[in-house]
């Protein structure tokens, strides 16, 4: 029987997401795309916002489990993991509320699993979906690659 993995990159800005189909022998790419929130717009109508397109993705494709990029935070940049934070938290509250499992992988992790490289740029990350699925370009924002990589990361992790 297929398993279903909602991979997610979450972003105040841009979060990327990919349903990919795991039958045991082989994954499809089902669904990807970007949810993105208008910059202009308050922290809790953005953060609404990540919610409700979660919310409508698990609503519409069902996925088993749920995958994301566990928060980084860098002495440098405390601001940008508070703000992840909040995008992450979304991301929770919705799986929790339909019950799924949520798996959380580091970035260097994910990036490993993809490309044997933990410290991959984002063209690579982005080379390496796009050879995986056959894809005729290259998946676009990286955002959407990343979201690929965490449920192949997940895939890869659950053998």
């Amino acid at each position: 029987m297929a398993t279903t993995v909602l991979g997610i990159d979450p972003g105040l800005r841009i979060t990327g997401y990919a349903l990919l189909s795991n039958n045991g022998s082989s994954v499809e790419l089902l669904e990807a795309g970007t949810l993105k929130t208008i910059d202009s717009d308050t922290l809790e109508n953005r953060l609404k916002s990540i919610y409700d397109g979660i919310e409508e993705i698990i609503s519409e494709f069902r996925p088993d489990t749920v995958s994301v990029e566990r928060l980084y935070s860098h002495y440098r940049h405390p601001q940008t993991a508070v703000i992840m934070g909040h995008a992450r938290g979304m991301i929770y509250l919705c799986a929790a509320r339909h019950n799924l499992p949520l798996n959380s992988y580091a970035s260097t992790r994910i990036k490993k699993s993809l490309t044997g490289n933990g410290r991959a740029s984002k063209i690579q990350m982005q080379r390496a979906v796009k050879n995986i699925f056959k894809m005729k370009d290259l998946p676009h924002p990286p955002d959407v690659a990343d979201a690929i990589a965490a449920a192949l990361c997940h895939i890869e992790a659950a053998k």
